[in-house]
């Protein structure tokens, strides 16, 4: 599950049942604090999982060096199992916006991000799972699928991926796009990460709010995806609204026992 300051108290005074936490990088780029004070007792317990959600990997003018040397700090001084980035852009014209933006699947996009994937691990000295984030438009410049893209970009920079699979049925409702292709398209031993939300079902969409449990659907494309990739590491993530404590907990008992039946060997 996602740690969340609201849950803080809950890992300092005892040990919740979970397999491994997952933290937003940007919320400890602090030196110290009362955050970095509780991630640093939530390690001496729990494997940590550091997913940035600022970096913009995909934005023309570049990205932030100051940002990058933060995470090389925090990577440091958390030794994460996994260090995650999202597809997307989030910064132009001397702005930066608040939101992961998403690209174009054309050759110029797909170059722009190989070298900065490769930077980006080099200045780590680690792989970097990159994720498909979920859309609002599509663009009619794009000259291959979303699956495409990252496969060739994995082929390109030997990162691993980060499978949102909420995202992956966002956009097939938005784009009736095929959730399940994307799955096939991705090299079966790269996905080292699956992400599992609630979505908002609006007027003229579904938006990715994670402010719910994950929806049916999503459980029917998360064991399609475990078909696929095996038990891969799974996290609930609940951004908005978050809840107690138990009702995460609810939601990883669920992804739990779907993963413990990929684990079972048959006779």
């Amino acid at each position: 599950m996602g740690l969340r300051a609201r849950h803080y108290e809950a890992f300092l005074s005892g040990r919740p049942p979970v397999g491994w936490v997952e933290v937003h990088s940007e919320n400890y780029f602090g030196e110290g604090g009362y955050d970095r004070h509780a991630l640093a007792h939530v390690r001496e317990h729990y494997p940590v999982s550091l997913h940035g959600v600022g970096l913009g990997l995909g934005s023309a003018e570049g990205i932030s060096e100051p940002h990058v040397a933060k995470l090389e700090r925090l990577v440091a001084a958390v030794e994460p199992v996994f260090v995650s980035e999202h597809l997307c852009w989030g910064a132009a014209l001397g702005r930066h916006f608040n939101d992961l933006l998403p690209l174009a699947y054309t050759e110029e996009a797909l170059a722009l991000l190989t070298g900065r994937v490769a930077r980006l691990q080099d200045r780590l000295r680690r792989r970097v799972l990159v994720e498909n984030v979920s859309t609002y438009v599509e663009f009619r410049a794009s000259e291959m699928s979303e699956g495409e893209f990252i496969a060739e970009l994995v082929r390109r920079t030997d990162c691993g991926v980060l499978l949102d699979v909420n995202n992956l049925y966002v956009n097939q409702v938005n784009h009736g796009s095929d959730a399940r292709a994307v799955i096939d398209a991705i090299p079966s031993d790269r996905v080292e990460e699956i992400h599992l939300a609630g979505h908002l079902a609006a007027e003229h969409c579904l938006i990715d709010h994670h402010g719910d449990r994950v929806a049916g659907p999503v459980w029917q494309l998360f064991e399609a995806a475990l078909e696929r990739f095996g038990p891969v590491p799974t996290l609930i993530e609940w951004d908005t609204d978050v809840p107690e404590l138990e009702v995460l907990l609810q939601e990883a008992t669920k992804a739990h026992v779907r993963l413990e039946r990929k684990r079972v060997v048959p006779a």
